[in-house]
């Protein structure tokens, strides 16, 4: 609240309200005019200060392309990152209202397919230097050493597994094609877009895991179920982003192992909430049950991914 104060240069009213976030720490500050601001302490050690830069600039630019997001407040300086303590940086949104997504009809599937469009056309204006590079030789790669490294299993397992994502992530490195990356959310999936009051449109919210990577990883993952069973969705989607923006339809063929990615960065997740915090979402963390199935979803993956693509 002192921080909100501060920074505003404003009163704030002895409100302050704790708000979900397993990664950060989030609060809702009520100020003296009865509106109220969420502020933002990003984990100390997650990001550099350079990346997160690299976040804000990207918010700041969707929004002067007049792309639906909500964008950190400046104080009289113009900065939008405030250093609190050391290597603890915050920052200060306005407070927005909205109803979680919701099925779409295939109006607001090509409305949507619009949005994601103009996210990547301001994407692609600059290439971010400090960003993960959403590919399997680069994140996910880094994603299992952090595995290796930090879970306590034994060592048969520990192999299995490593042998297993390693067999995954050589097989599908040679399908990306970093020409086409821009800059992406990286986290799209529904409980990160809001549908706004009194309006059918949406906004997107938390850019924290913003990357440099292709398209479709802000695609696939709003989809109800796998592309097969997902015509009418990708139909209408795909409609509404050619509108705004090519869209390579080779990159459909990413999908699952985009999906796979994604399970080797959750088991990552996990790892470190643990590790930094000694607390985890799933209380199973860690126990020999819940790494047995985390392979055996990866080992499906993985064969599932040589059915489809044939290697």
């Amino acid at each position: 609240m002192d921080l909100v104060e501060r920074i505003l240069d404003v009163r704030v009213e002895p409100v302050c309200r704790p708000l979900t976030s397993y990664i950060n720490r989030v609060y809702e500050v009520l100020l003296e005019n009865r509106e109220a601001v969420v502020v933002k302490f990003y984990r100390p050690g997650r990001w550099t200060l350079d990346a997160l830069d690299e976040e804000h600039e990207f918010v700041f630019d969707l929004k002067e392309a007049d792309v639906p997001v909500v964008a950190p407040l400046l104080d009289n300086q113009g900065d939008s990152l405030f250093e609190e303590s050391p290597d603890l940086w915050c920052a200060i949104y306005p407070r927005r209202r909205g109803r979680p997504f919701e099925d779409l009809d295939d109006t607001g599937w090509q409305e949507l397919g619009r949005t994601l469009a103009r996210v990547h056309v301001a994407g692609d204006e600059t290439e971010p230097e400090h960003r993960l590079i959403w590919h399997p030789e680069e994140a996910s790669q880094m994603h299992l050493d952090f595995i290796l490294d930090h879970v306590e299993a034994d060592e048969d397992f520990c192999n299995r597994y490593e042998d297993t994502a390693g067999e995954l992530l050589d097989a599908i490195a040679p399908l990306f094609d970093e020409s086409i990356y821009t800059r992406i959310h990286g986290d799209m999936h529904s409980a990160n877009l809001m549908r706004r009051p009194g309006s059918k449109g949406i906004y997107l919210i938390d850019f924290d895991d913003m990357a440099f990577g292709p398209p479709v990883q802000d695609i696939w993952m709003l989809l109800p179920d796998v592309v097969e069973n997902c015509g009418r969705e990708i139909q209408h989607l795909l409609h509404g982003y050619r509108q705004m923006r090519e869209f390579e339809y080779e990159s459909l063929r990413w999908v699952e192992p985009l999906r796979a990615m994604r399970f080797i960065h959750f088991s990552a997740w996990c790892a470190q909430q643990q590790a930094d915090t000694a607390r985890q979402r799933d209380p199973e963390f860690g126990a020999s049950t819940w790494w047995s199935r985390e392979l055996a979803a990866l080992t499906d993956q993985r064969e599932r991914i040589r059915d489809d693509l044939g290697i």
